[in-house]
């Protein structure tokens, strides 16, 4: 018996600088059962040069489908500067953004909802909490509604 791929698989496009952070959060998402490809950067600059091609339109984003992970403390600019330019972005506005930071500062959190975050989480995660929360995106990614192609 053979599993079927999704159609339109999810790529998972990590922002985070911090080594031991990324290889924990990997880790968390692959207990969970999340096996989509996780695209790894350390810094913003790289991050927004695959999210919006290196003319900055996001065309290279028009056909991918992503799901952001998003440490708002990088060494070359802030989660928010991302988090602004890719919601901003009509090829990119509708990729779902979950925040993972250690900031729990009130204001922060809703910066990033007004923003447009789908998800604030703040590190060091429980693991069950974040488990769930991966669970909880897995299930996102199973009724994603994607856009034709024109």
């Amino acid at each position: 018996m053979s599993v079927e791929r999704p159609v339109h698989p999810v790529s998972i496009v990590m922002i985070e600088d911090d080594e031991g952070h990324a290889r924990l959060i990997e880790r968390n998402i692959r207990r969970a059962g999340v096996n989509n490809e996780i695209l790894a950067f350390r810094d913003g600059t790289s991050a927004l040069t695959y999210l919006l091609g290196p003319d900055g339109s996001g065309e290279a984003s028009a056909r991918r489908h992503l799901l952001v992970l998003l440490d708002l403390n990088l060494p070359d600019m802030t989660g928010l500067d991302i988090l602004e330019k890719v919601k901003a972005n009509p090829h990119t506005r509708r990729s779902p953004v979950v925040v993972l930071t250690t900031t729990d500062d009130s204001r922060e959190i809703q910066r990033c909802y007004d923003l447009g975050a789908n998800v604030y989480i703040t590190k060091p995660v429980n693991y069950d909490g974040f488990a769930n929360a991966i669970r909880q995106l897995g299930l996102f990614f199973s009724v994603m509604e994607v856009p034709q192609n024109p």
